[in-house]
């Protein structure tokens, strides 16, 4: 008799506490919650947010929220805001991707708390109190600079021998001259504009390299990754504007990121 009851109370306890360790055991081992992720894409210098449009559905294939900002390019910081507003409007984290000038502008917006990884894409990431000019100071000026024309405002395009030769170079002429014709034009002094705060410094970092780049060399790409303890990813034969020519491998990048901070 006594027996029994003895069973019964050690029942009554195991099925009060089971679910309690249970879910002590899955805080504790079990996998972490996946993350609501946005990405925010930010395109570079002579061209637009439509350079994305390749990468874009490859993300939101996975269930991703996609922006892709248009930049004004007539200073780092404006762009930063621009950039810090698209941010806000999203409800959970943010990875923050960034081709070309875009680097800068990511490395300025991209220290605000809801970003949670960086990613780079044949870029420049200048540190505090640099500009795209202070990091490029050390190489000898590209080819591609000899193709700059600066309108009435002070704003620089780029010619469609450049665009077409170097800026575009895995791409046929009559695709590269479409993308020249619809390119968008910087101020001539924006590569003078220093980032304040490097977003770098405090935020993990991915870089998509180019491995045929005319305009970023690929050295100093790499000196720069190097810099900020990015996790790098070559794109072998990739021009510039790997985001329109190679865009499964610049979203694998973007992606692995996003992995990388637990989102979705």
């Amino acid at each position: 008799m006594k027996r029994n009851l003895w069973k019964s109370a050690m029942r009554m306890l195991v099925c009060a506490i089971a679910p309690l360790l249970l879910g002590a055991c899955a805080a504790g081992h079990g996998p972490a919650p996946r993350l609501p992720t946005s990405v925010v894409l930010v395109h570079g210098a002579w061209a637009d947010g439509s350079s994305w449009s390749r990468v874009i559905p490859l993300l939101q294939q996975r269930g991703l929220t996609v922006v892709a900002v248009q930049l004004q390019r007539a200073s780092l910081e404006q762009d930063a805001q621009i950039v810090r507003r698209a941010i806000a409007m999203q409800s959970g984290q943010v990875v923050l991707a960034g081709h070309s000038y875009g680097g800068a502008v990511i490395t300025q917006a991209g220290s605000v708390e809801q970003v949670a990884a960086l990613v780079y894409v044949a870029a420049f990431a200048p540190g505090d109190g640099e500009s795209i000019a202070d990091i490029t100071s050390t190489y000898p000026p590209g080819a591609w600079q000899s193709g700059l024309v600066a309108d009435s405002a002070g704003y620089l395009w780029l010619n469609l021998e450049t665009y077409v030769s170097l800026f575009a170079a895995d791409f046929s002429r009559a695709e590269a001259a479409v993308y020249q014709a619809t390119q968008g034009p910087v101020f001539q002094h924006i590569l003078q504009d220093k980032v304040s705060n490097a977003a770098w410094k405090t935020k993990p970092a991915f870089w998509a390299l180019s491995g045929n780049d005319q305009i970023i060399p690929t050295a100093l790409q790499r000196q720069e990754a190097s810099r900020i303890h990015a996790r790098v990813t070559l794109i072998p034969g990739a021009s510039h504007i790997s985001l329109l020519s190679r865009p499964n491998e610049v979203a694998a990048v973007i992606l692995e990121a996003v992995a990388s901070v637990n989102g979705r």
